[in-house]
């Protein structure tokens, strides 16, 4: 068996899925990810499975890949750069890896929440070069914080920002009665509505065609002024020149994302350049710890798929 492995964080963690991996005798080539359509294309047909991180893995990517192809191990629990549609339609299964990074992901929003308000990166390259600058930030405790989807993520979220003393406030299609009854948190009607009353968003749902520019320069405008967005879900959610625009006119006090638009974003990408946005280069599940369960996992559906049997998490079925 040949396997094509591209994510980047599976390599370059130590831990048991690399043993797991090798136990096999699988032949392994490994490519630095995430890859795009064009170099999915040079790459596919000759490997029996991809282990995947976010490569754009398209319909035509997977026709390339057959007959060979016998499935798409996916890193992570993020689809939106797998036609699942078209894996579904050519019988090609797709796992990934549910259940794996929900606290990991919690931690690094906080993280991201604290960097923009209370000035923590901008402080600390300060001293770095000498200067004794001292800003003035912000408390959290107090402040209103809605969640854009109550997944596995945007439920961790909810308990850490109850526990820092905080209202939260959410909207989703999907609605955990028993968890938000007991955190107290409140359900809003729409996105608007959800927005005008946040002091903080923190952005927890799928890329889909529906959330795709959900934070646009109409939604902007709704929000109070010196609110915070928090995007720890995909960059495409959020336009990013209206976010720009709102960040250097004033309107938003910050923006933390731990995700962008085009990953890795080119030197001149704009949110790179906007003083009041601290950008983490897709980490927020790459923690000695999470690592080792996603690897593991994805390993495992891998094996299990190839040997026959059930995985442990499938995304489609014929």
């Amino acid at each position: 068996m040949k396997i094509l492995l591209t994510t980047t964080s599976f390599q370059d963690t130590p831990g048991p899925h690399h043993e797991l991996l090798e136990s096999k005798g699988y032949e392994i080539h490994r490519e630095r990810g995430p890859l795009s359509e064009e170099k999915m294309l040079e790459l596919a047909g000759d490997y029996d499975a991809f282990l995947c991180g976010d490569d754009a893995i398209t319909r035509s990517v997977l026709e390339k890949s057959l007959p060979k192809i016998k499935l798409i191990s996916k890193y992570g629990i993020g689809l939106d750069k797998v036609d699942v549609d078209a894996a579904t339609d050519l019988k090609v299964p797709v796992t990934f890896c549910p259940g794996v990074n929900h606290t990991t992901v919690a931690e690094h929003t906080f993280g991201l929440l604290f960097a923009v308000y209370r000035k923590i990166v901008t402080e600390a390259n300060y001293v770095s070069e000498g200067r004794w600058k001292r800003m003035t930030g912000h408390e959290v405790m107090g402040k209103t914080m809605g969640l854009v989807g109550l997944g596995r993520i945007g439920r961790e979220v909810a308990i850490r920002a109850k526990a820092f003393g905080m209202k939260v406030l959410g909207f989703g299609a999907y609605w955990p009665e028993e968890f938000t009854q007991k955190q107290g948190i409140e359900k809003m009607g729409s996105i608007d509505e959800l927005i005008k009353r946040s002091d903080i968003l923190s952005i927890h749902t799928k890329l889909t065609e529906e959330t795709r520019g959900m934070i646009n320069s109409n939604r902007l405008k709704l929000f109070k002024d010196g609110s915070v967005v928090l995007n720890c879900a995909r960059g495409e959610i959020v336009e990013t020149s209206a976010m720009v625009e709102a960040l250097n006119s004033g309107k938003l006090l910050g923006y933390g994302a731990d995700v962008l638009d085009a990953e890795p974003p080119p030197t001149d990408h704009p949110l790179l350049k906007v003083e009041n946005a601290v950008i983490t280069p897709h980490i927020g599940s790459r923690t000695m710890e999470s690592v080792e369960r996603q690897a593991t996992m994805a390993v495992k559906n891998l094996i299990a798929v190839l040997e026959g049997r059930e995985p442990l998490a499938q995304a489609n079925s014929f």
